[in-house]
């Protein structure tokens, strides 16, 4: 059974920093597309950075510049540093993981980002 473990959230203020990890577990098979998604009351989860298994990367226009995606297959982890922190990038913040066309998700890790 796959599995999915984030840590690292937590509160900041405001241009502040936090980096996400997330760990996968359970595969007997390789893993494609690895990524972050978000959740914030009220809204639609929304995409925030993918990586590809050949390590090609995806990003919302939102955090463009400020968030970076990164992977070490070896250990089959996902992270997504997260830089210039702003009040609207408080949201759950979920792991995805894309294995044989199925994704997979974590139970979701809160960020908050204070004024």
């Amino acid at each position: 059974q796959v599995q999915l473990v984030e840590s690292g959230g937590g509160l900041v203020q405001a241009g502040g920093s936090l980096r996400l990890s997330c760990a996968a577990s359970g595969s007997r098979f390789s893993i494609n597309t690895m990524g972050w998604y978000r959740q914030a009351p009220g809204k639609q989860r929304e995409l925030v950075a993918t990586i590809t298994s050949g390590g090609a990367t995806n990003y919302a226009d939102s955090v463009k510049g400020r968030f970076t995606i990164s992977r070490d297959d070896a250990k089959n982890t996902v992270n997504l540093q997260m830089e210039s922190l702003k009040p609207e990038d408080t949201a759950v913040y979920y792991c995805n993981a894309e294995i044989r066309s199925y994704h997979y998700w974590g139970q979701g890790t809160q960020v908050t980002v204070s004024s």
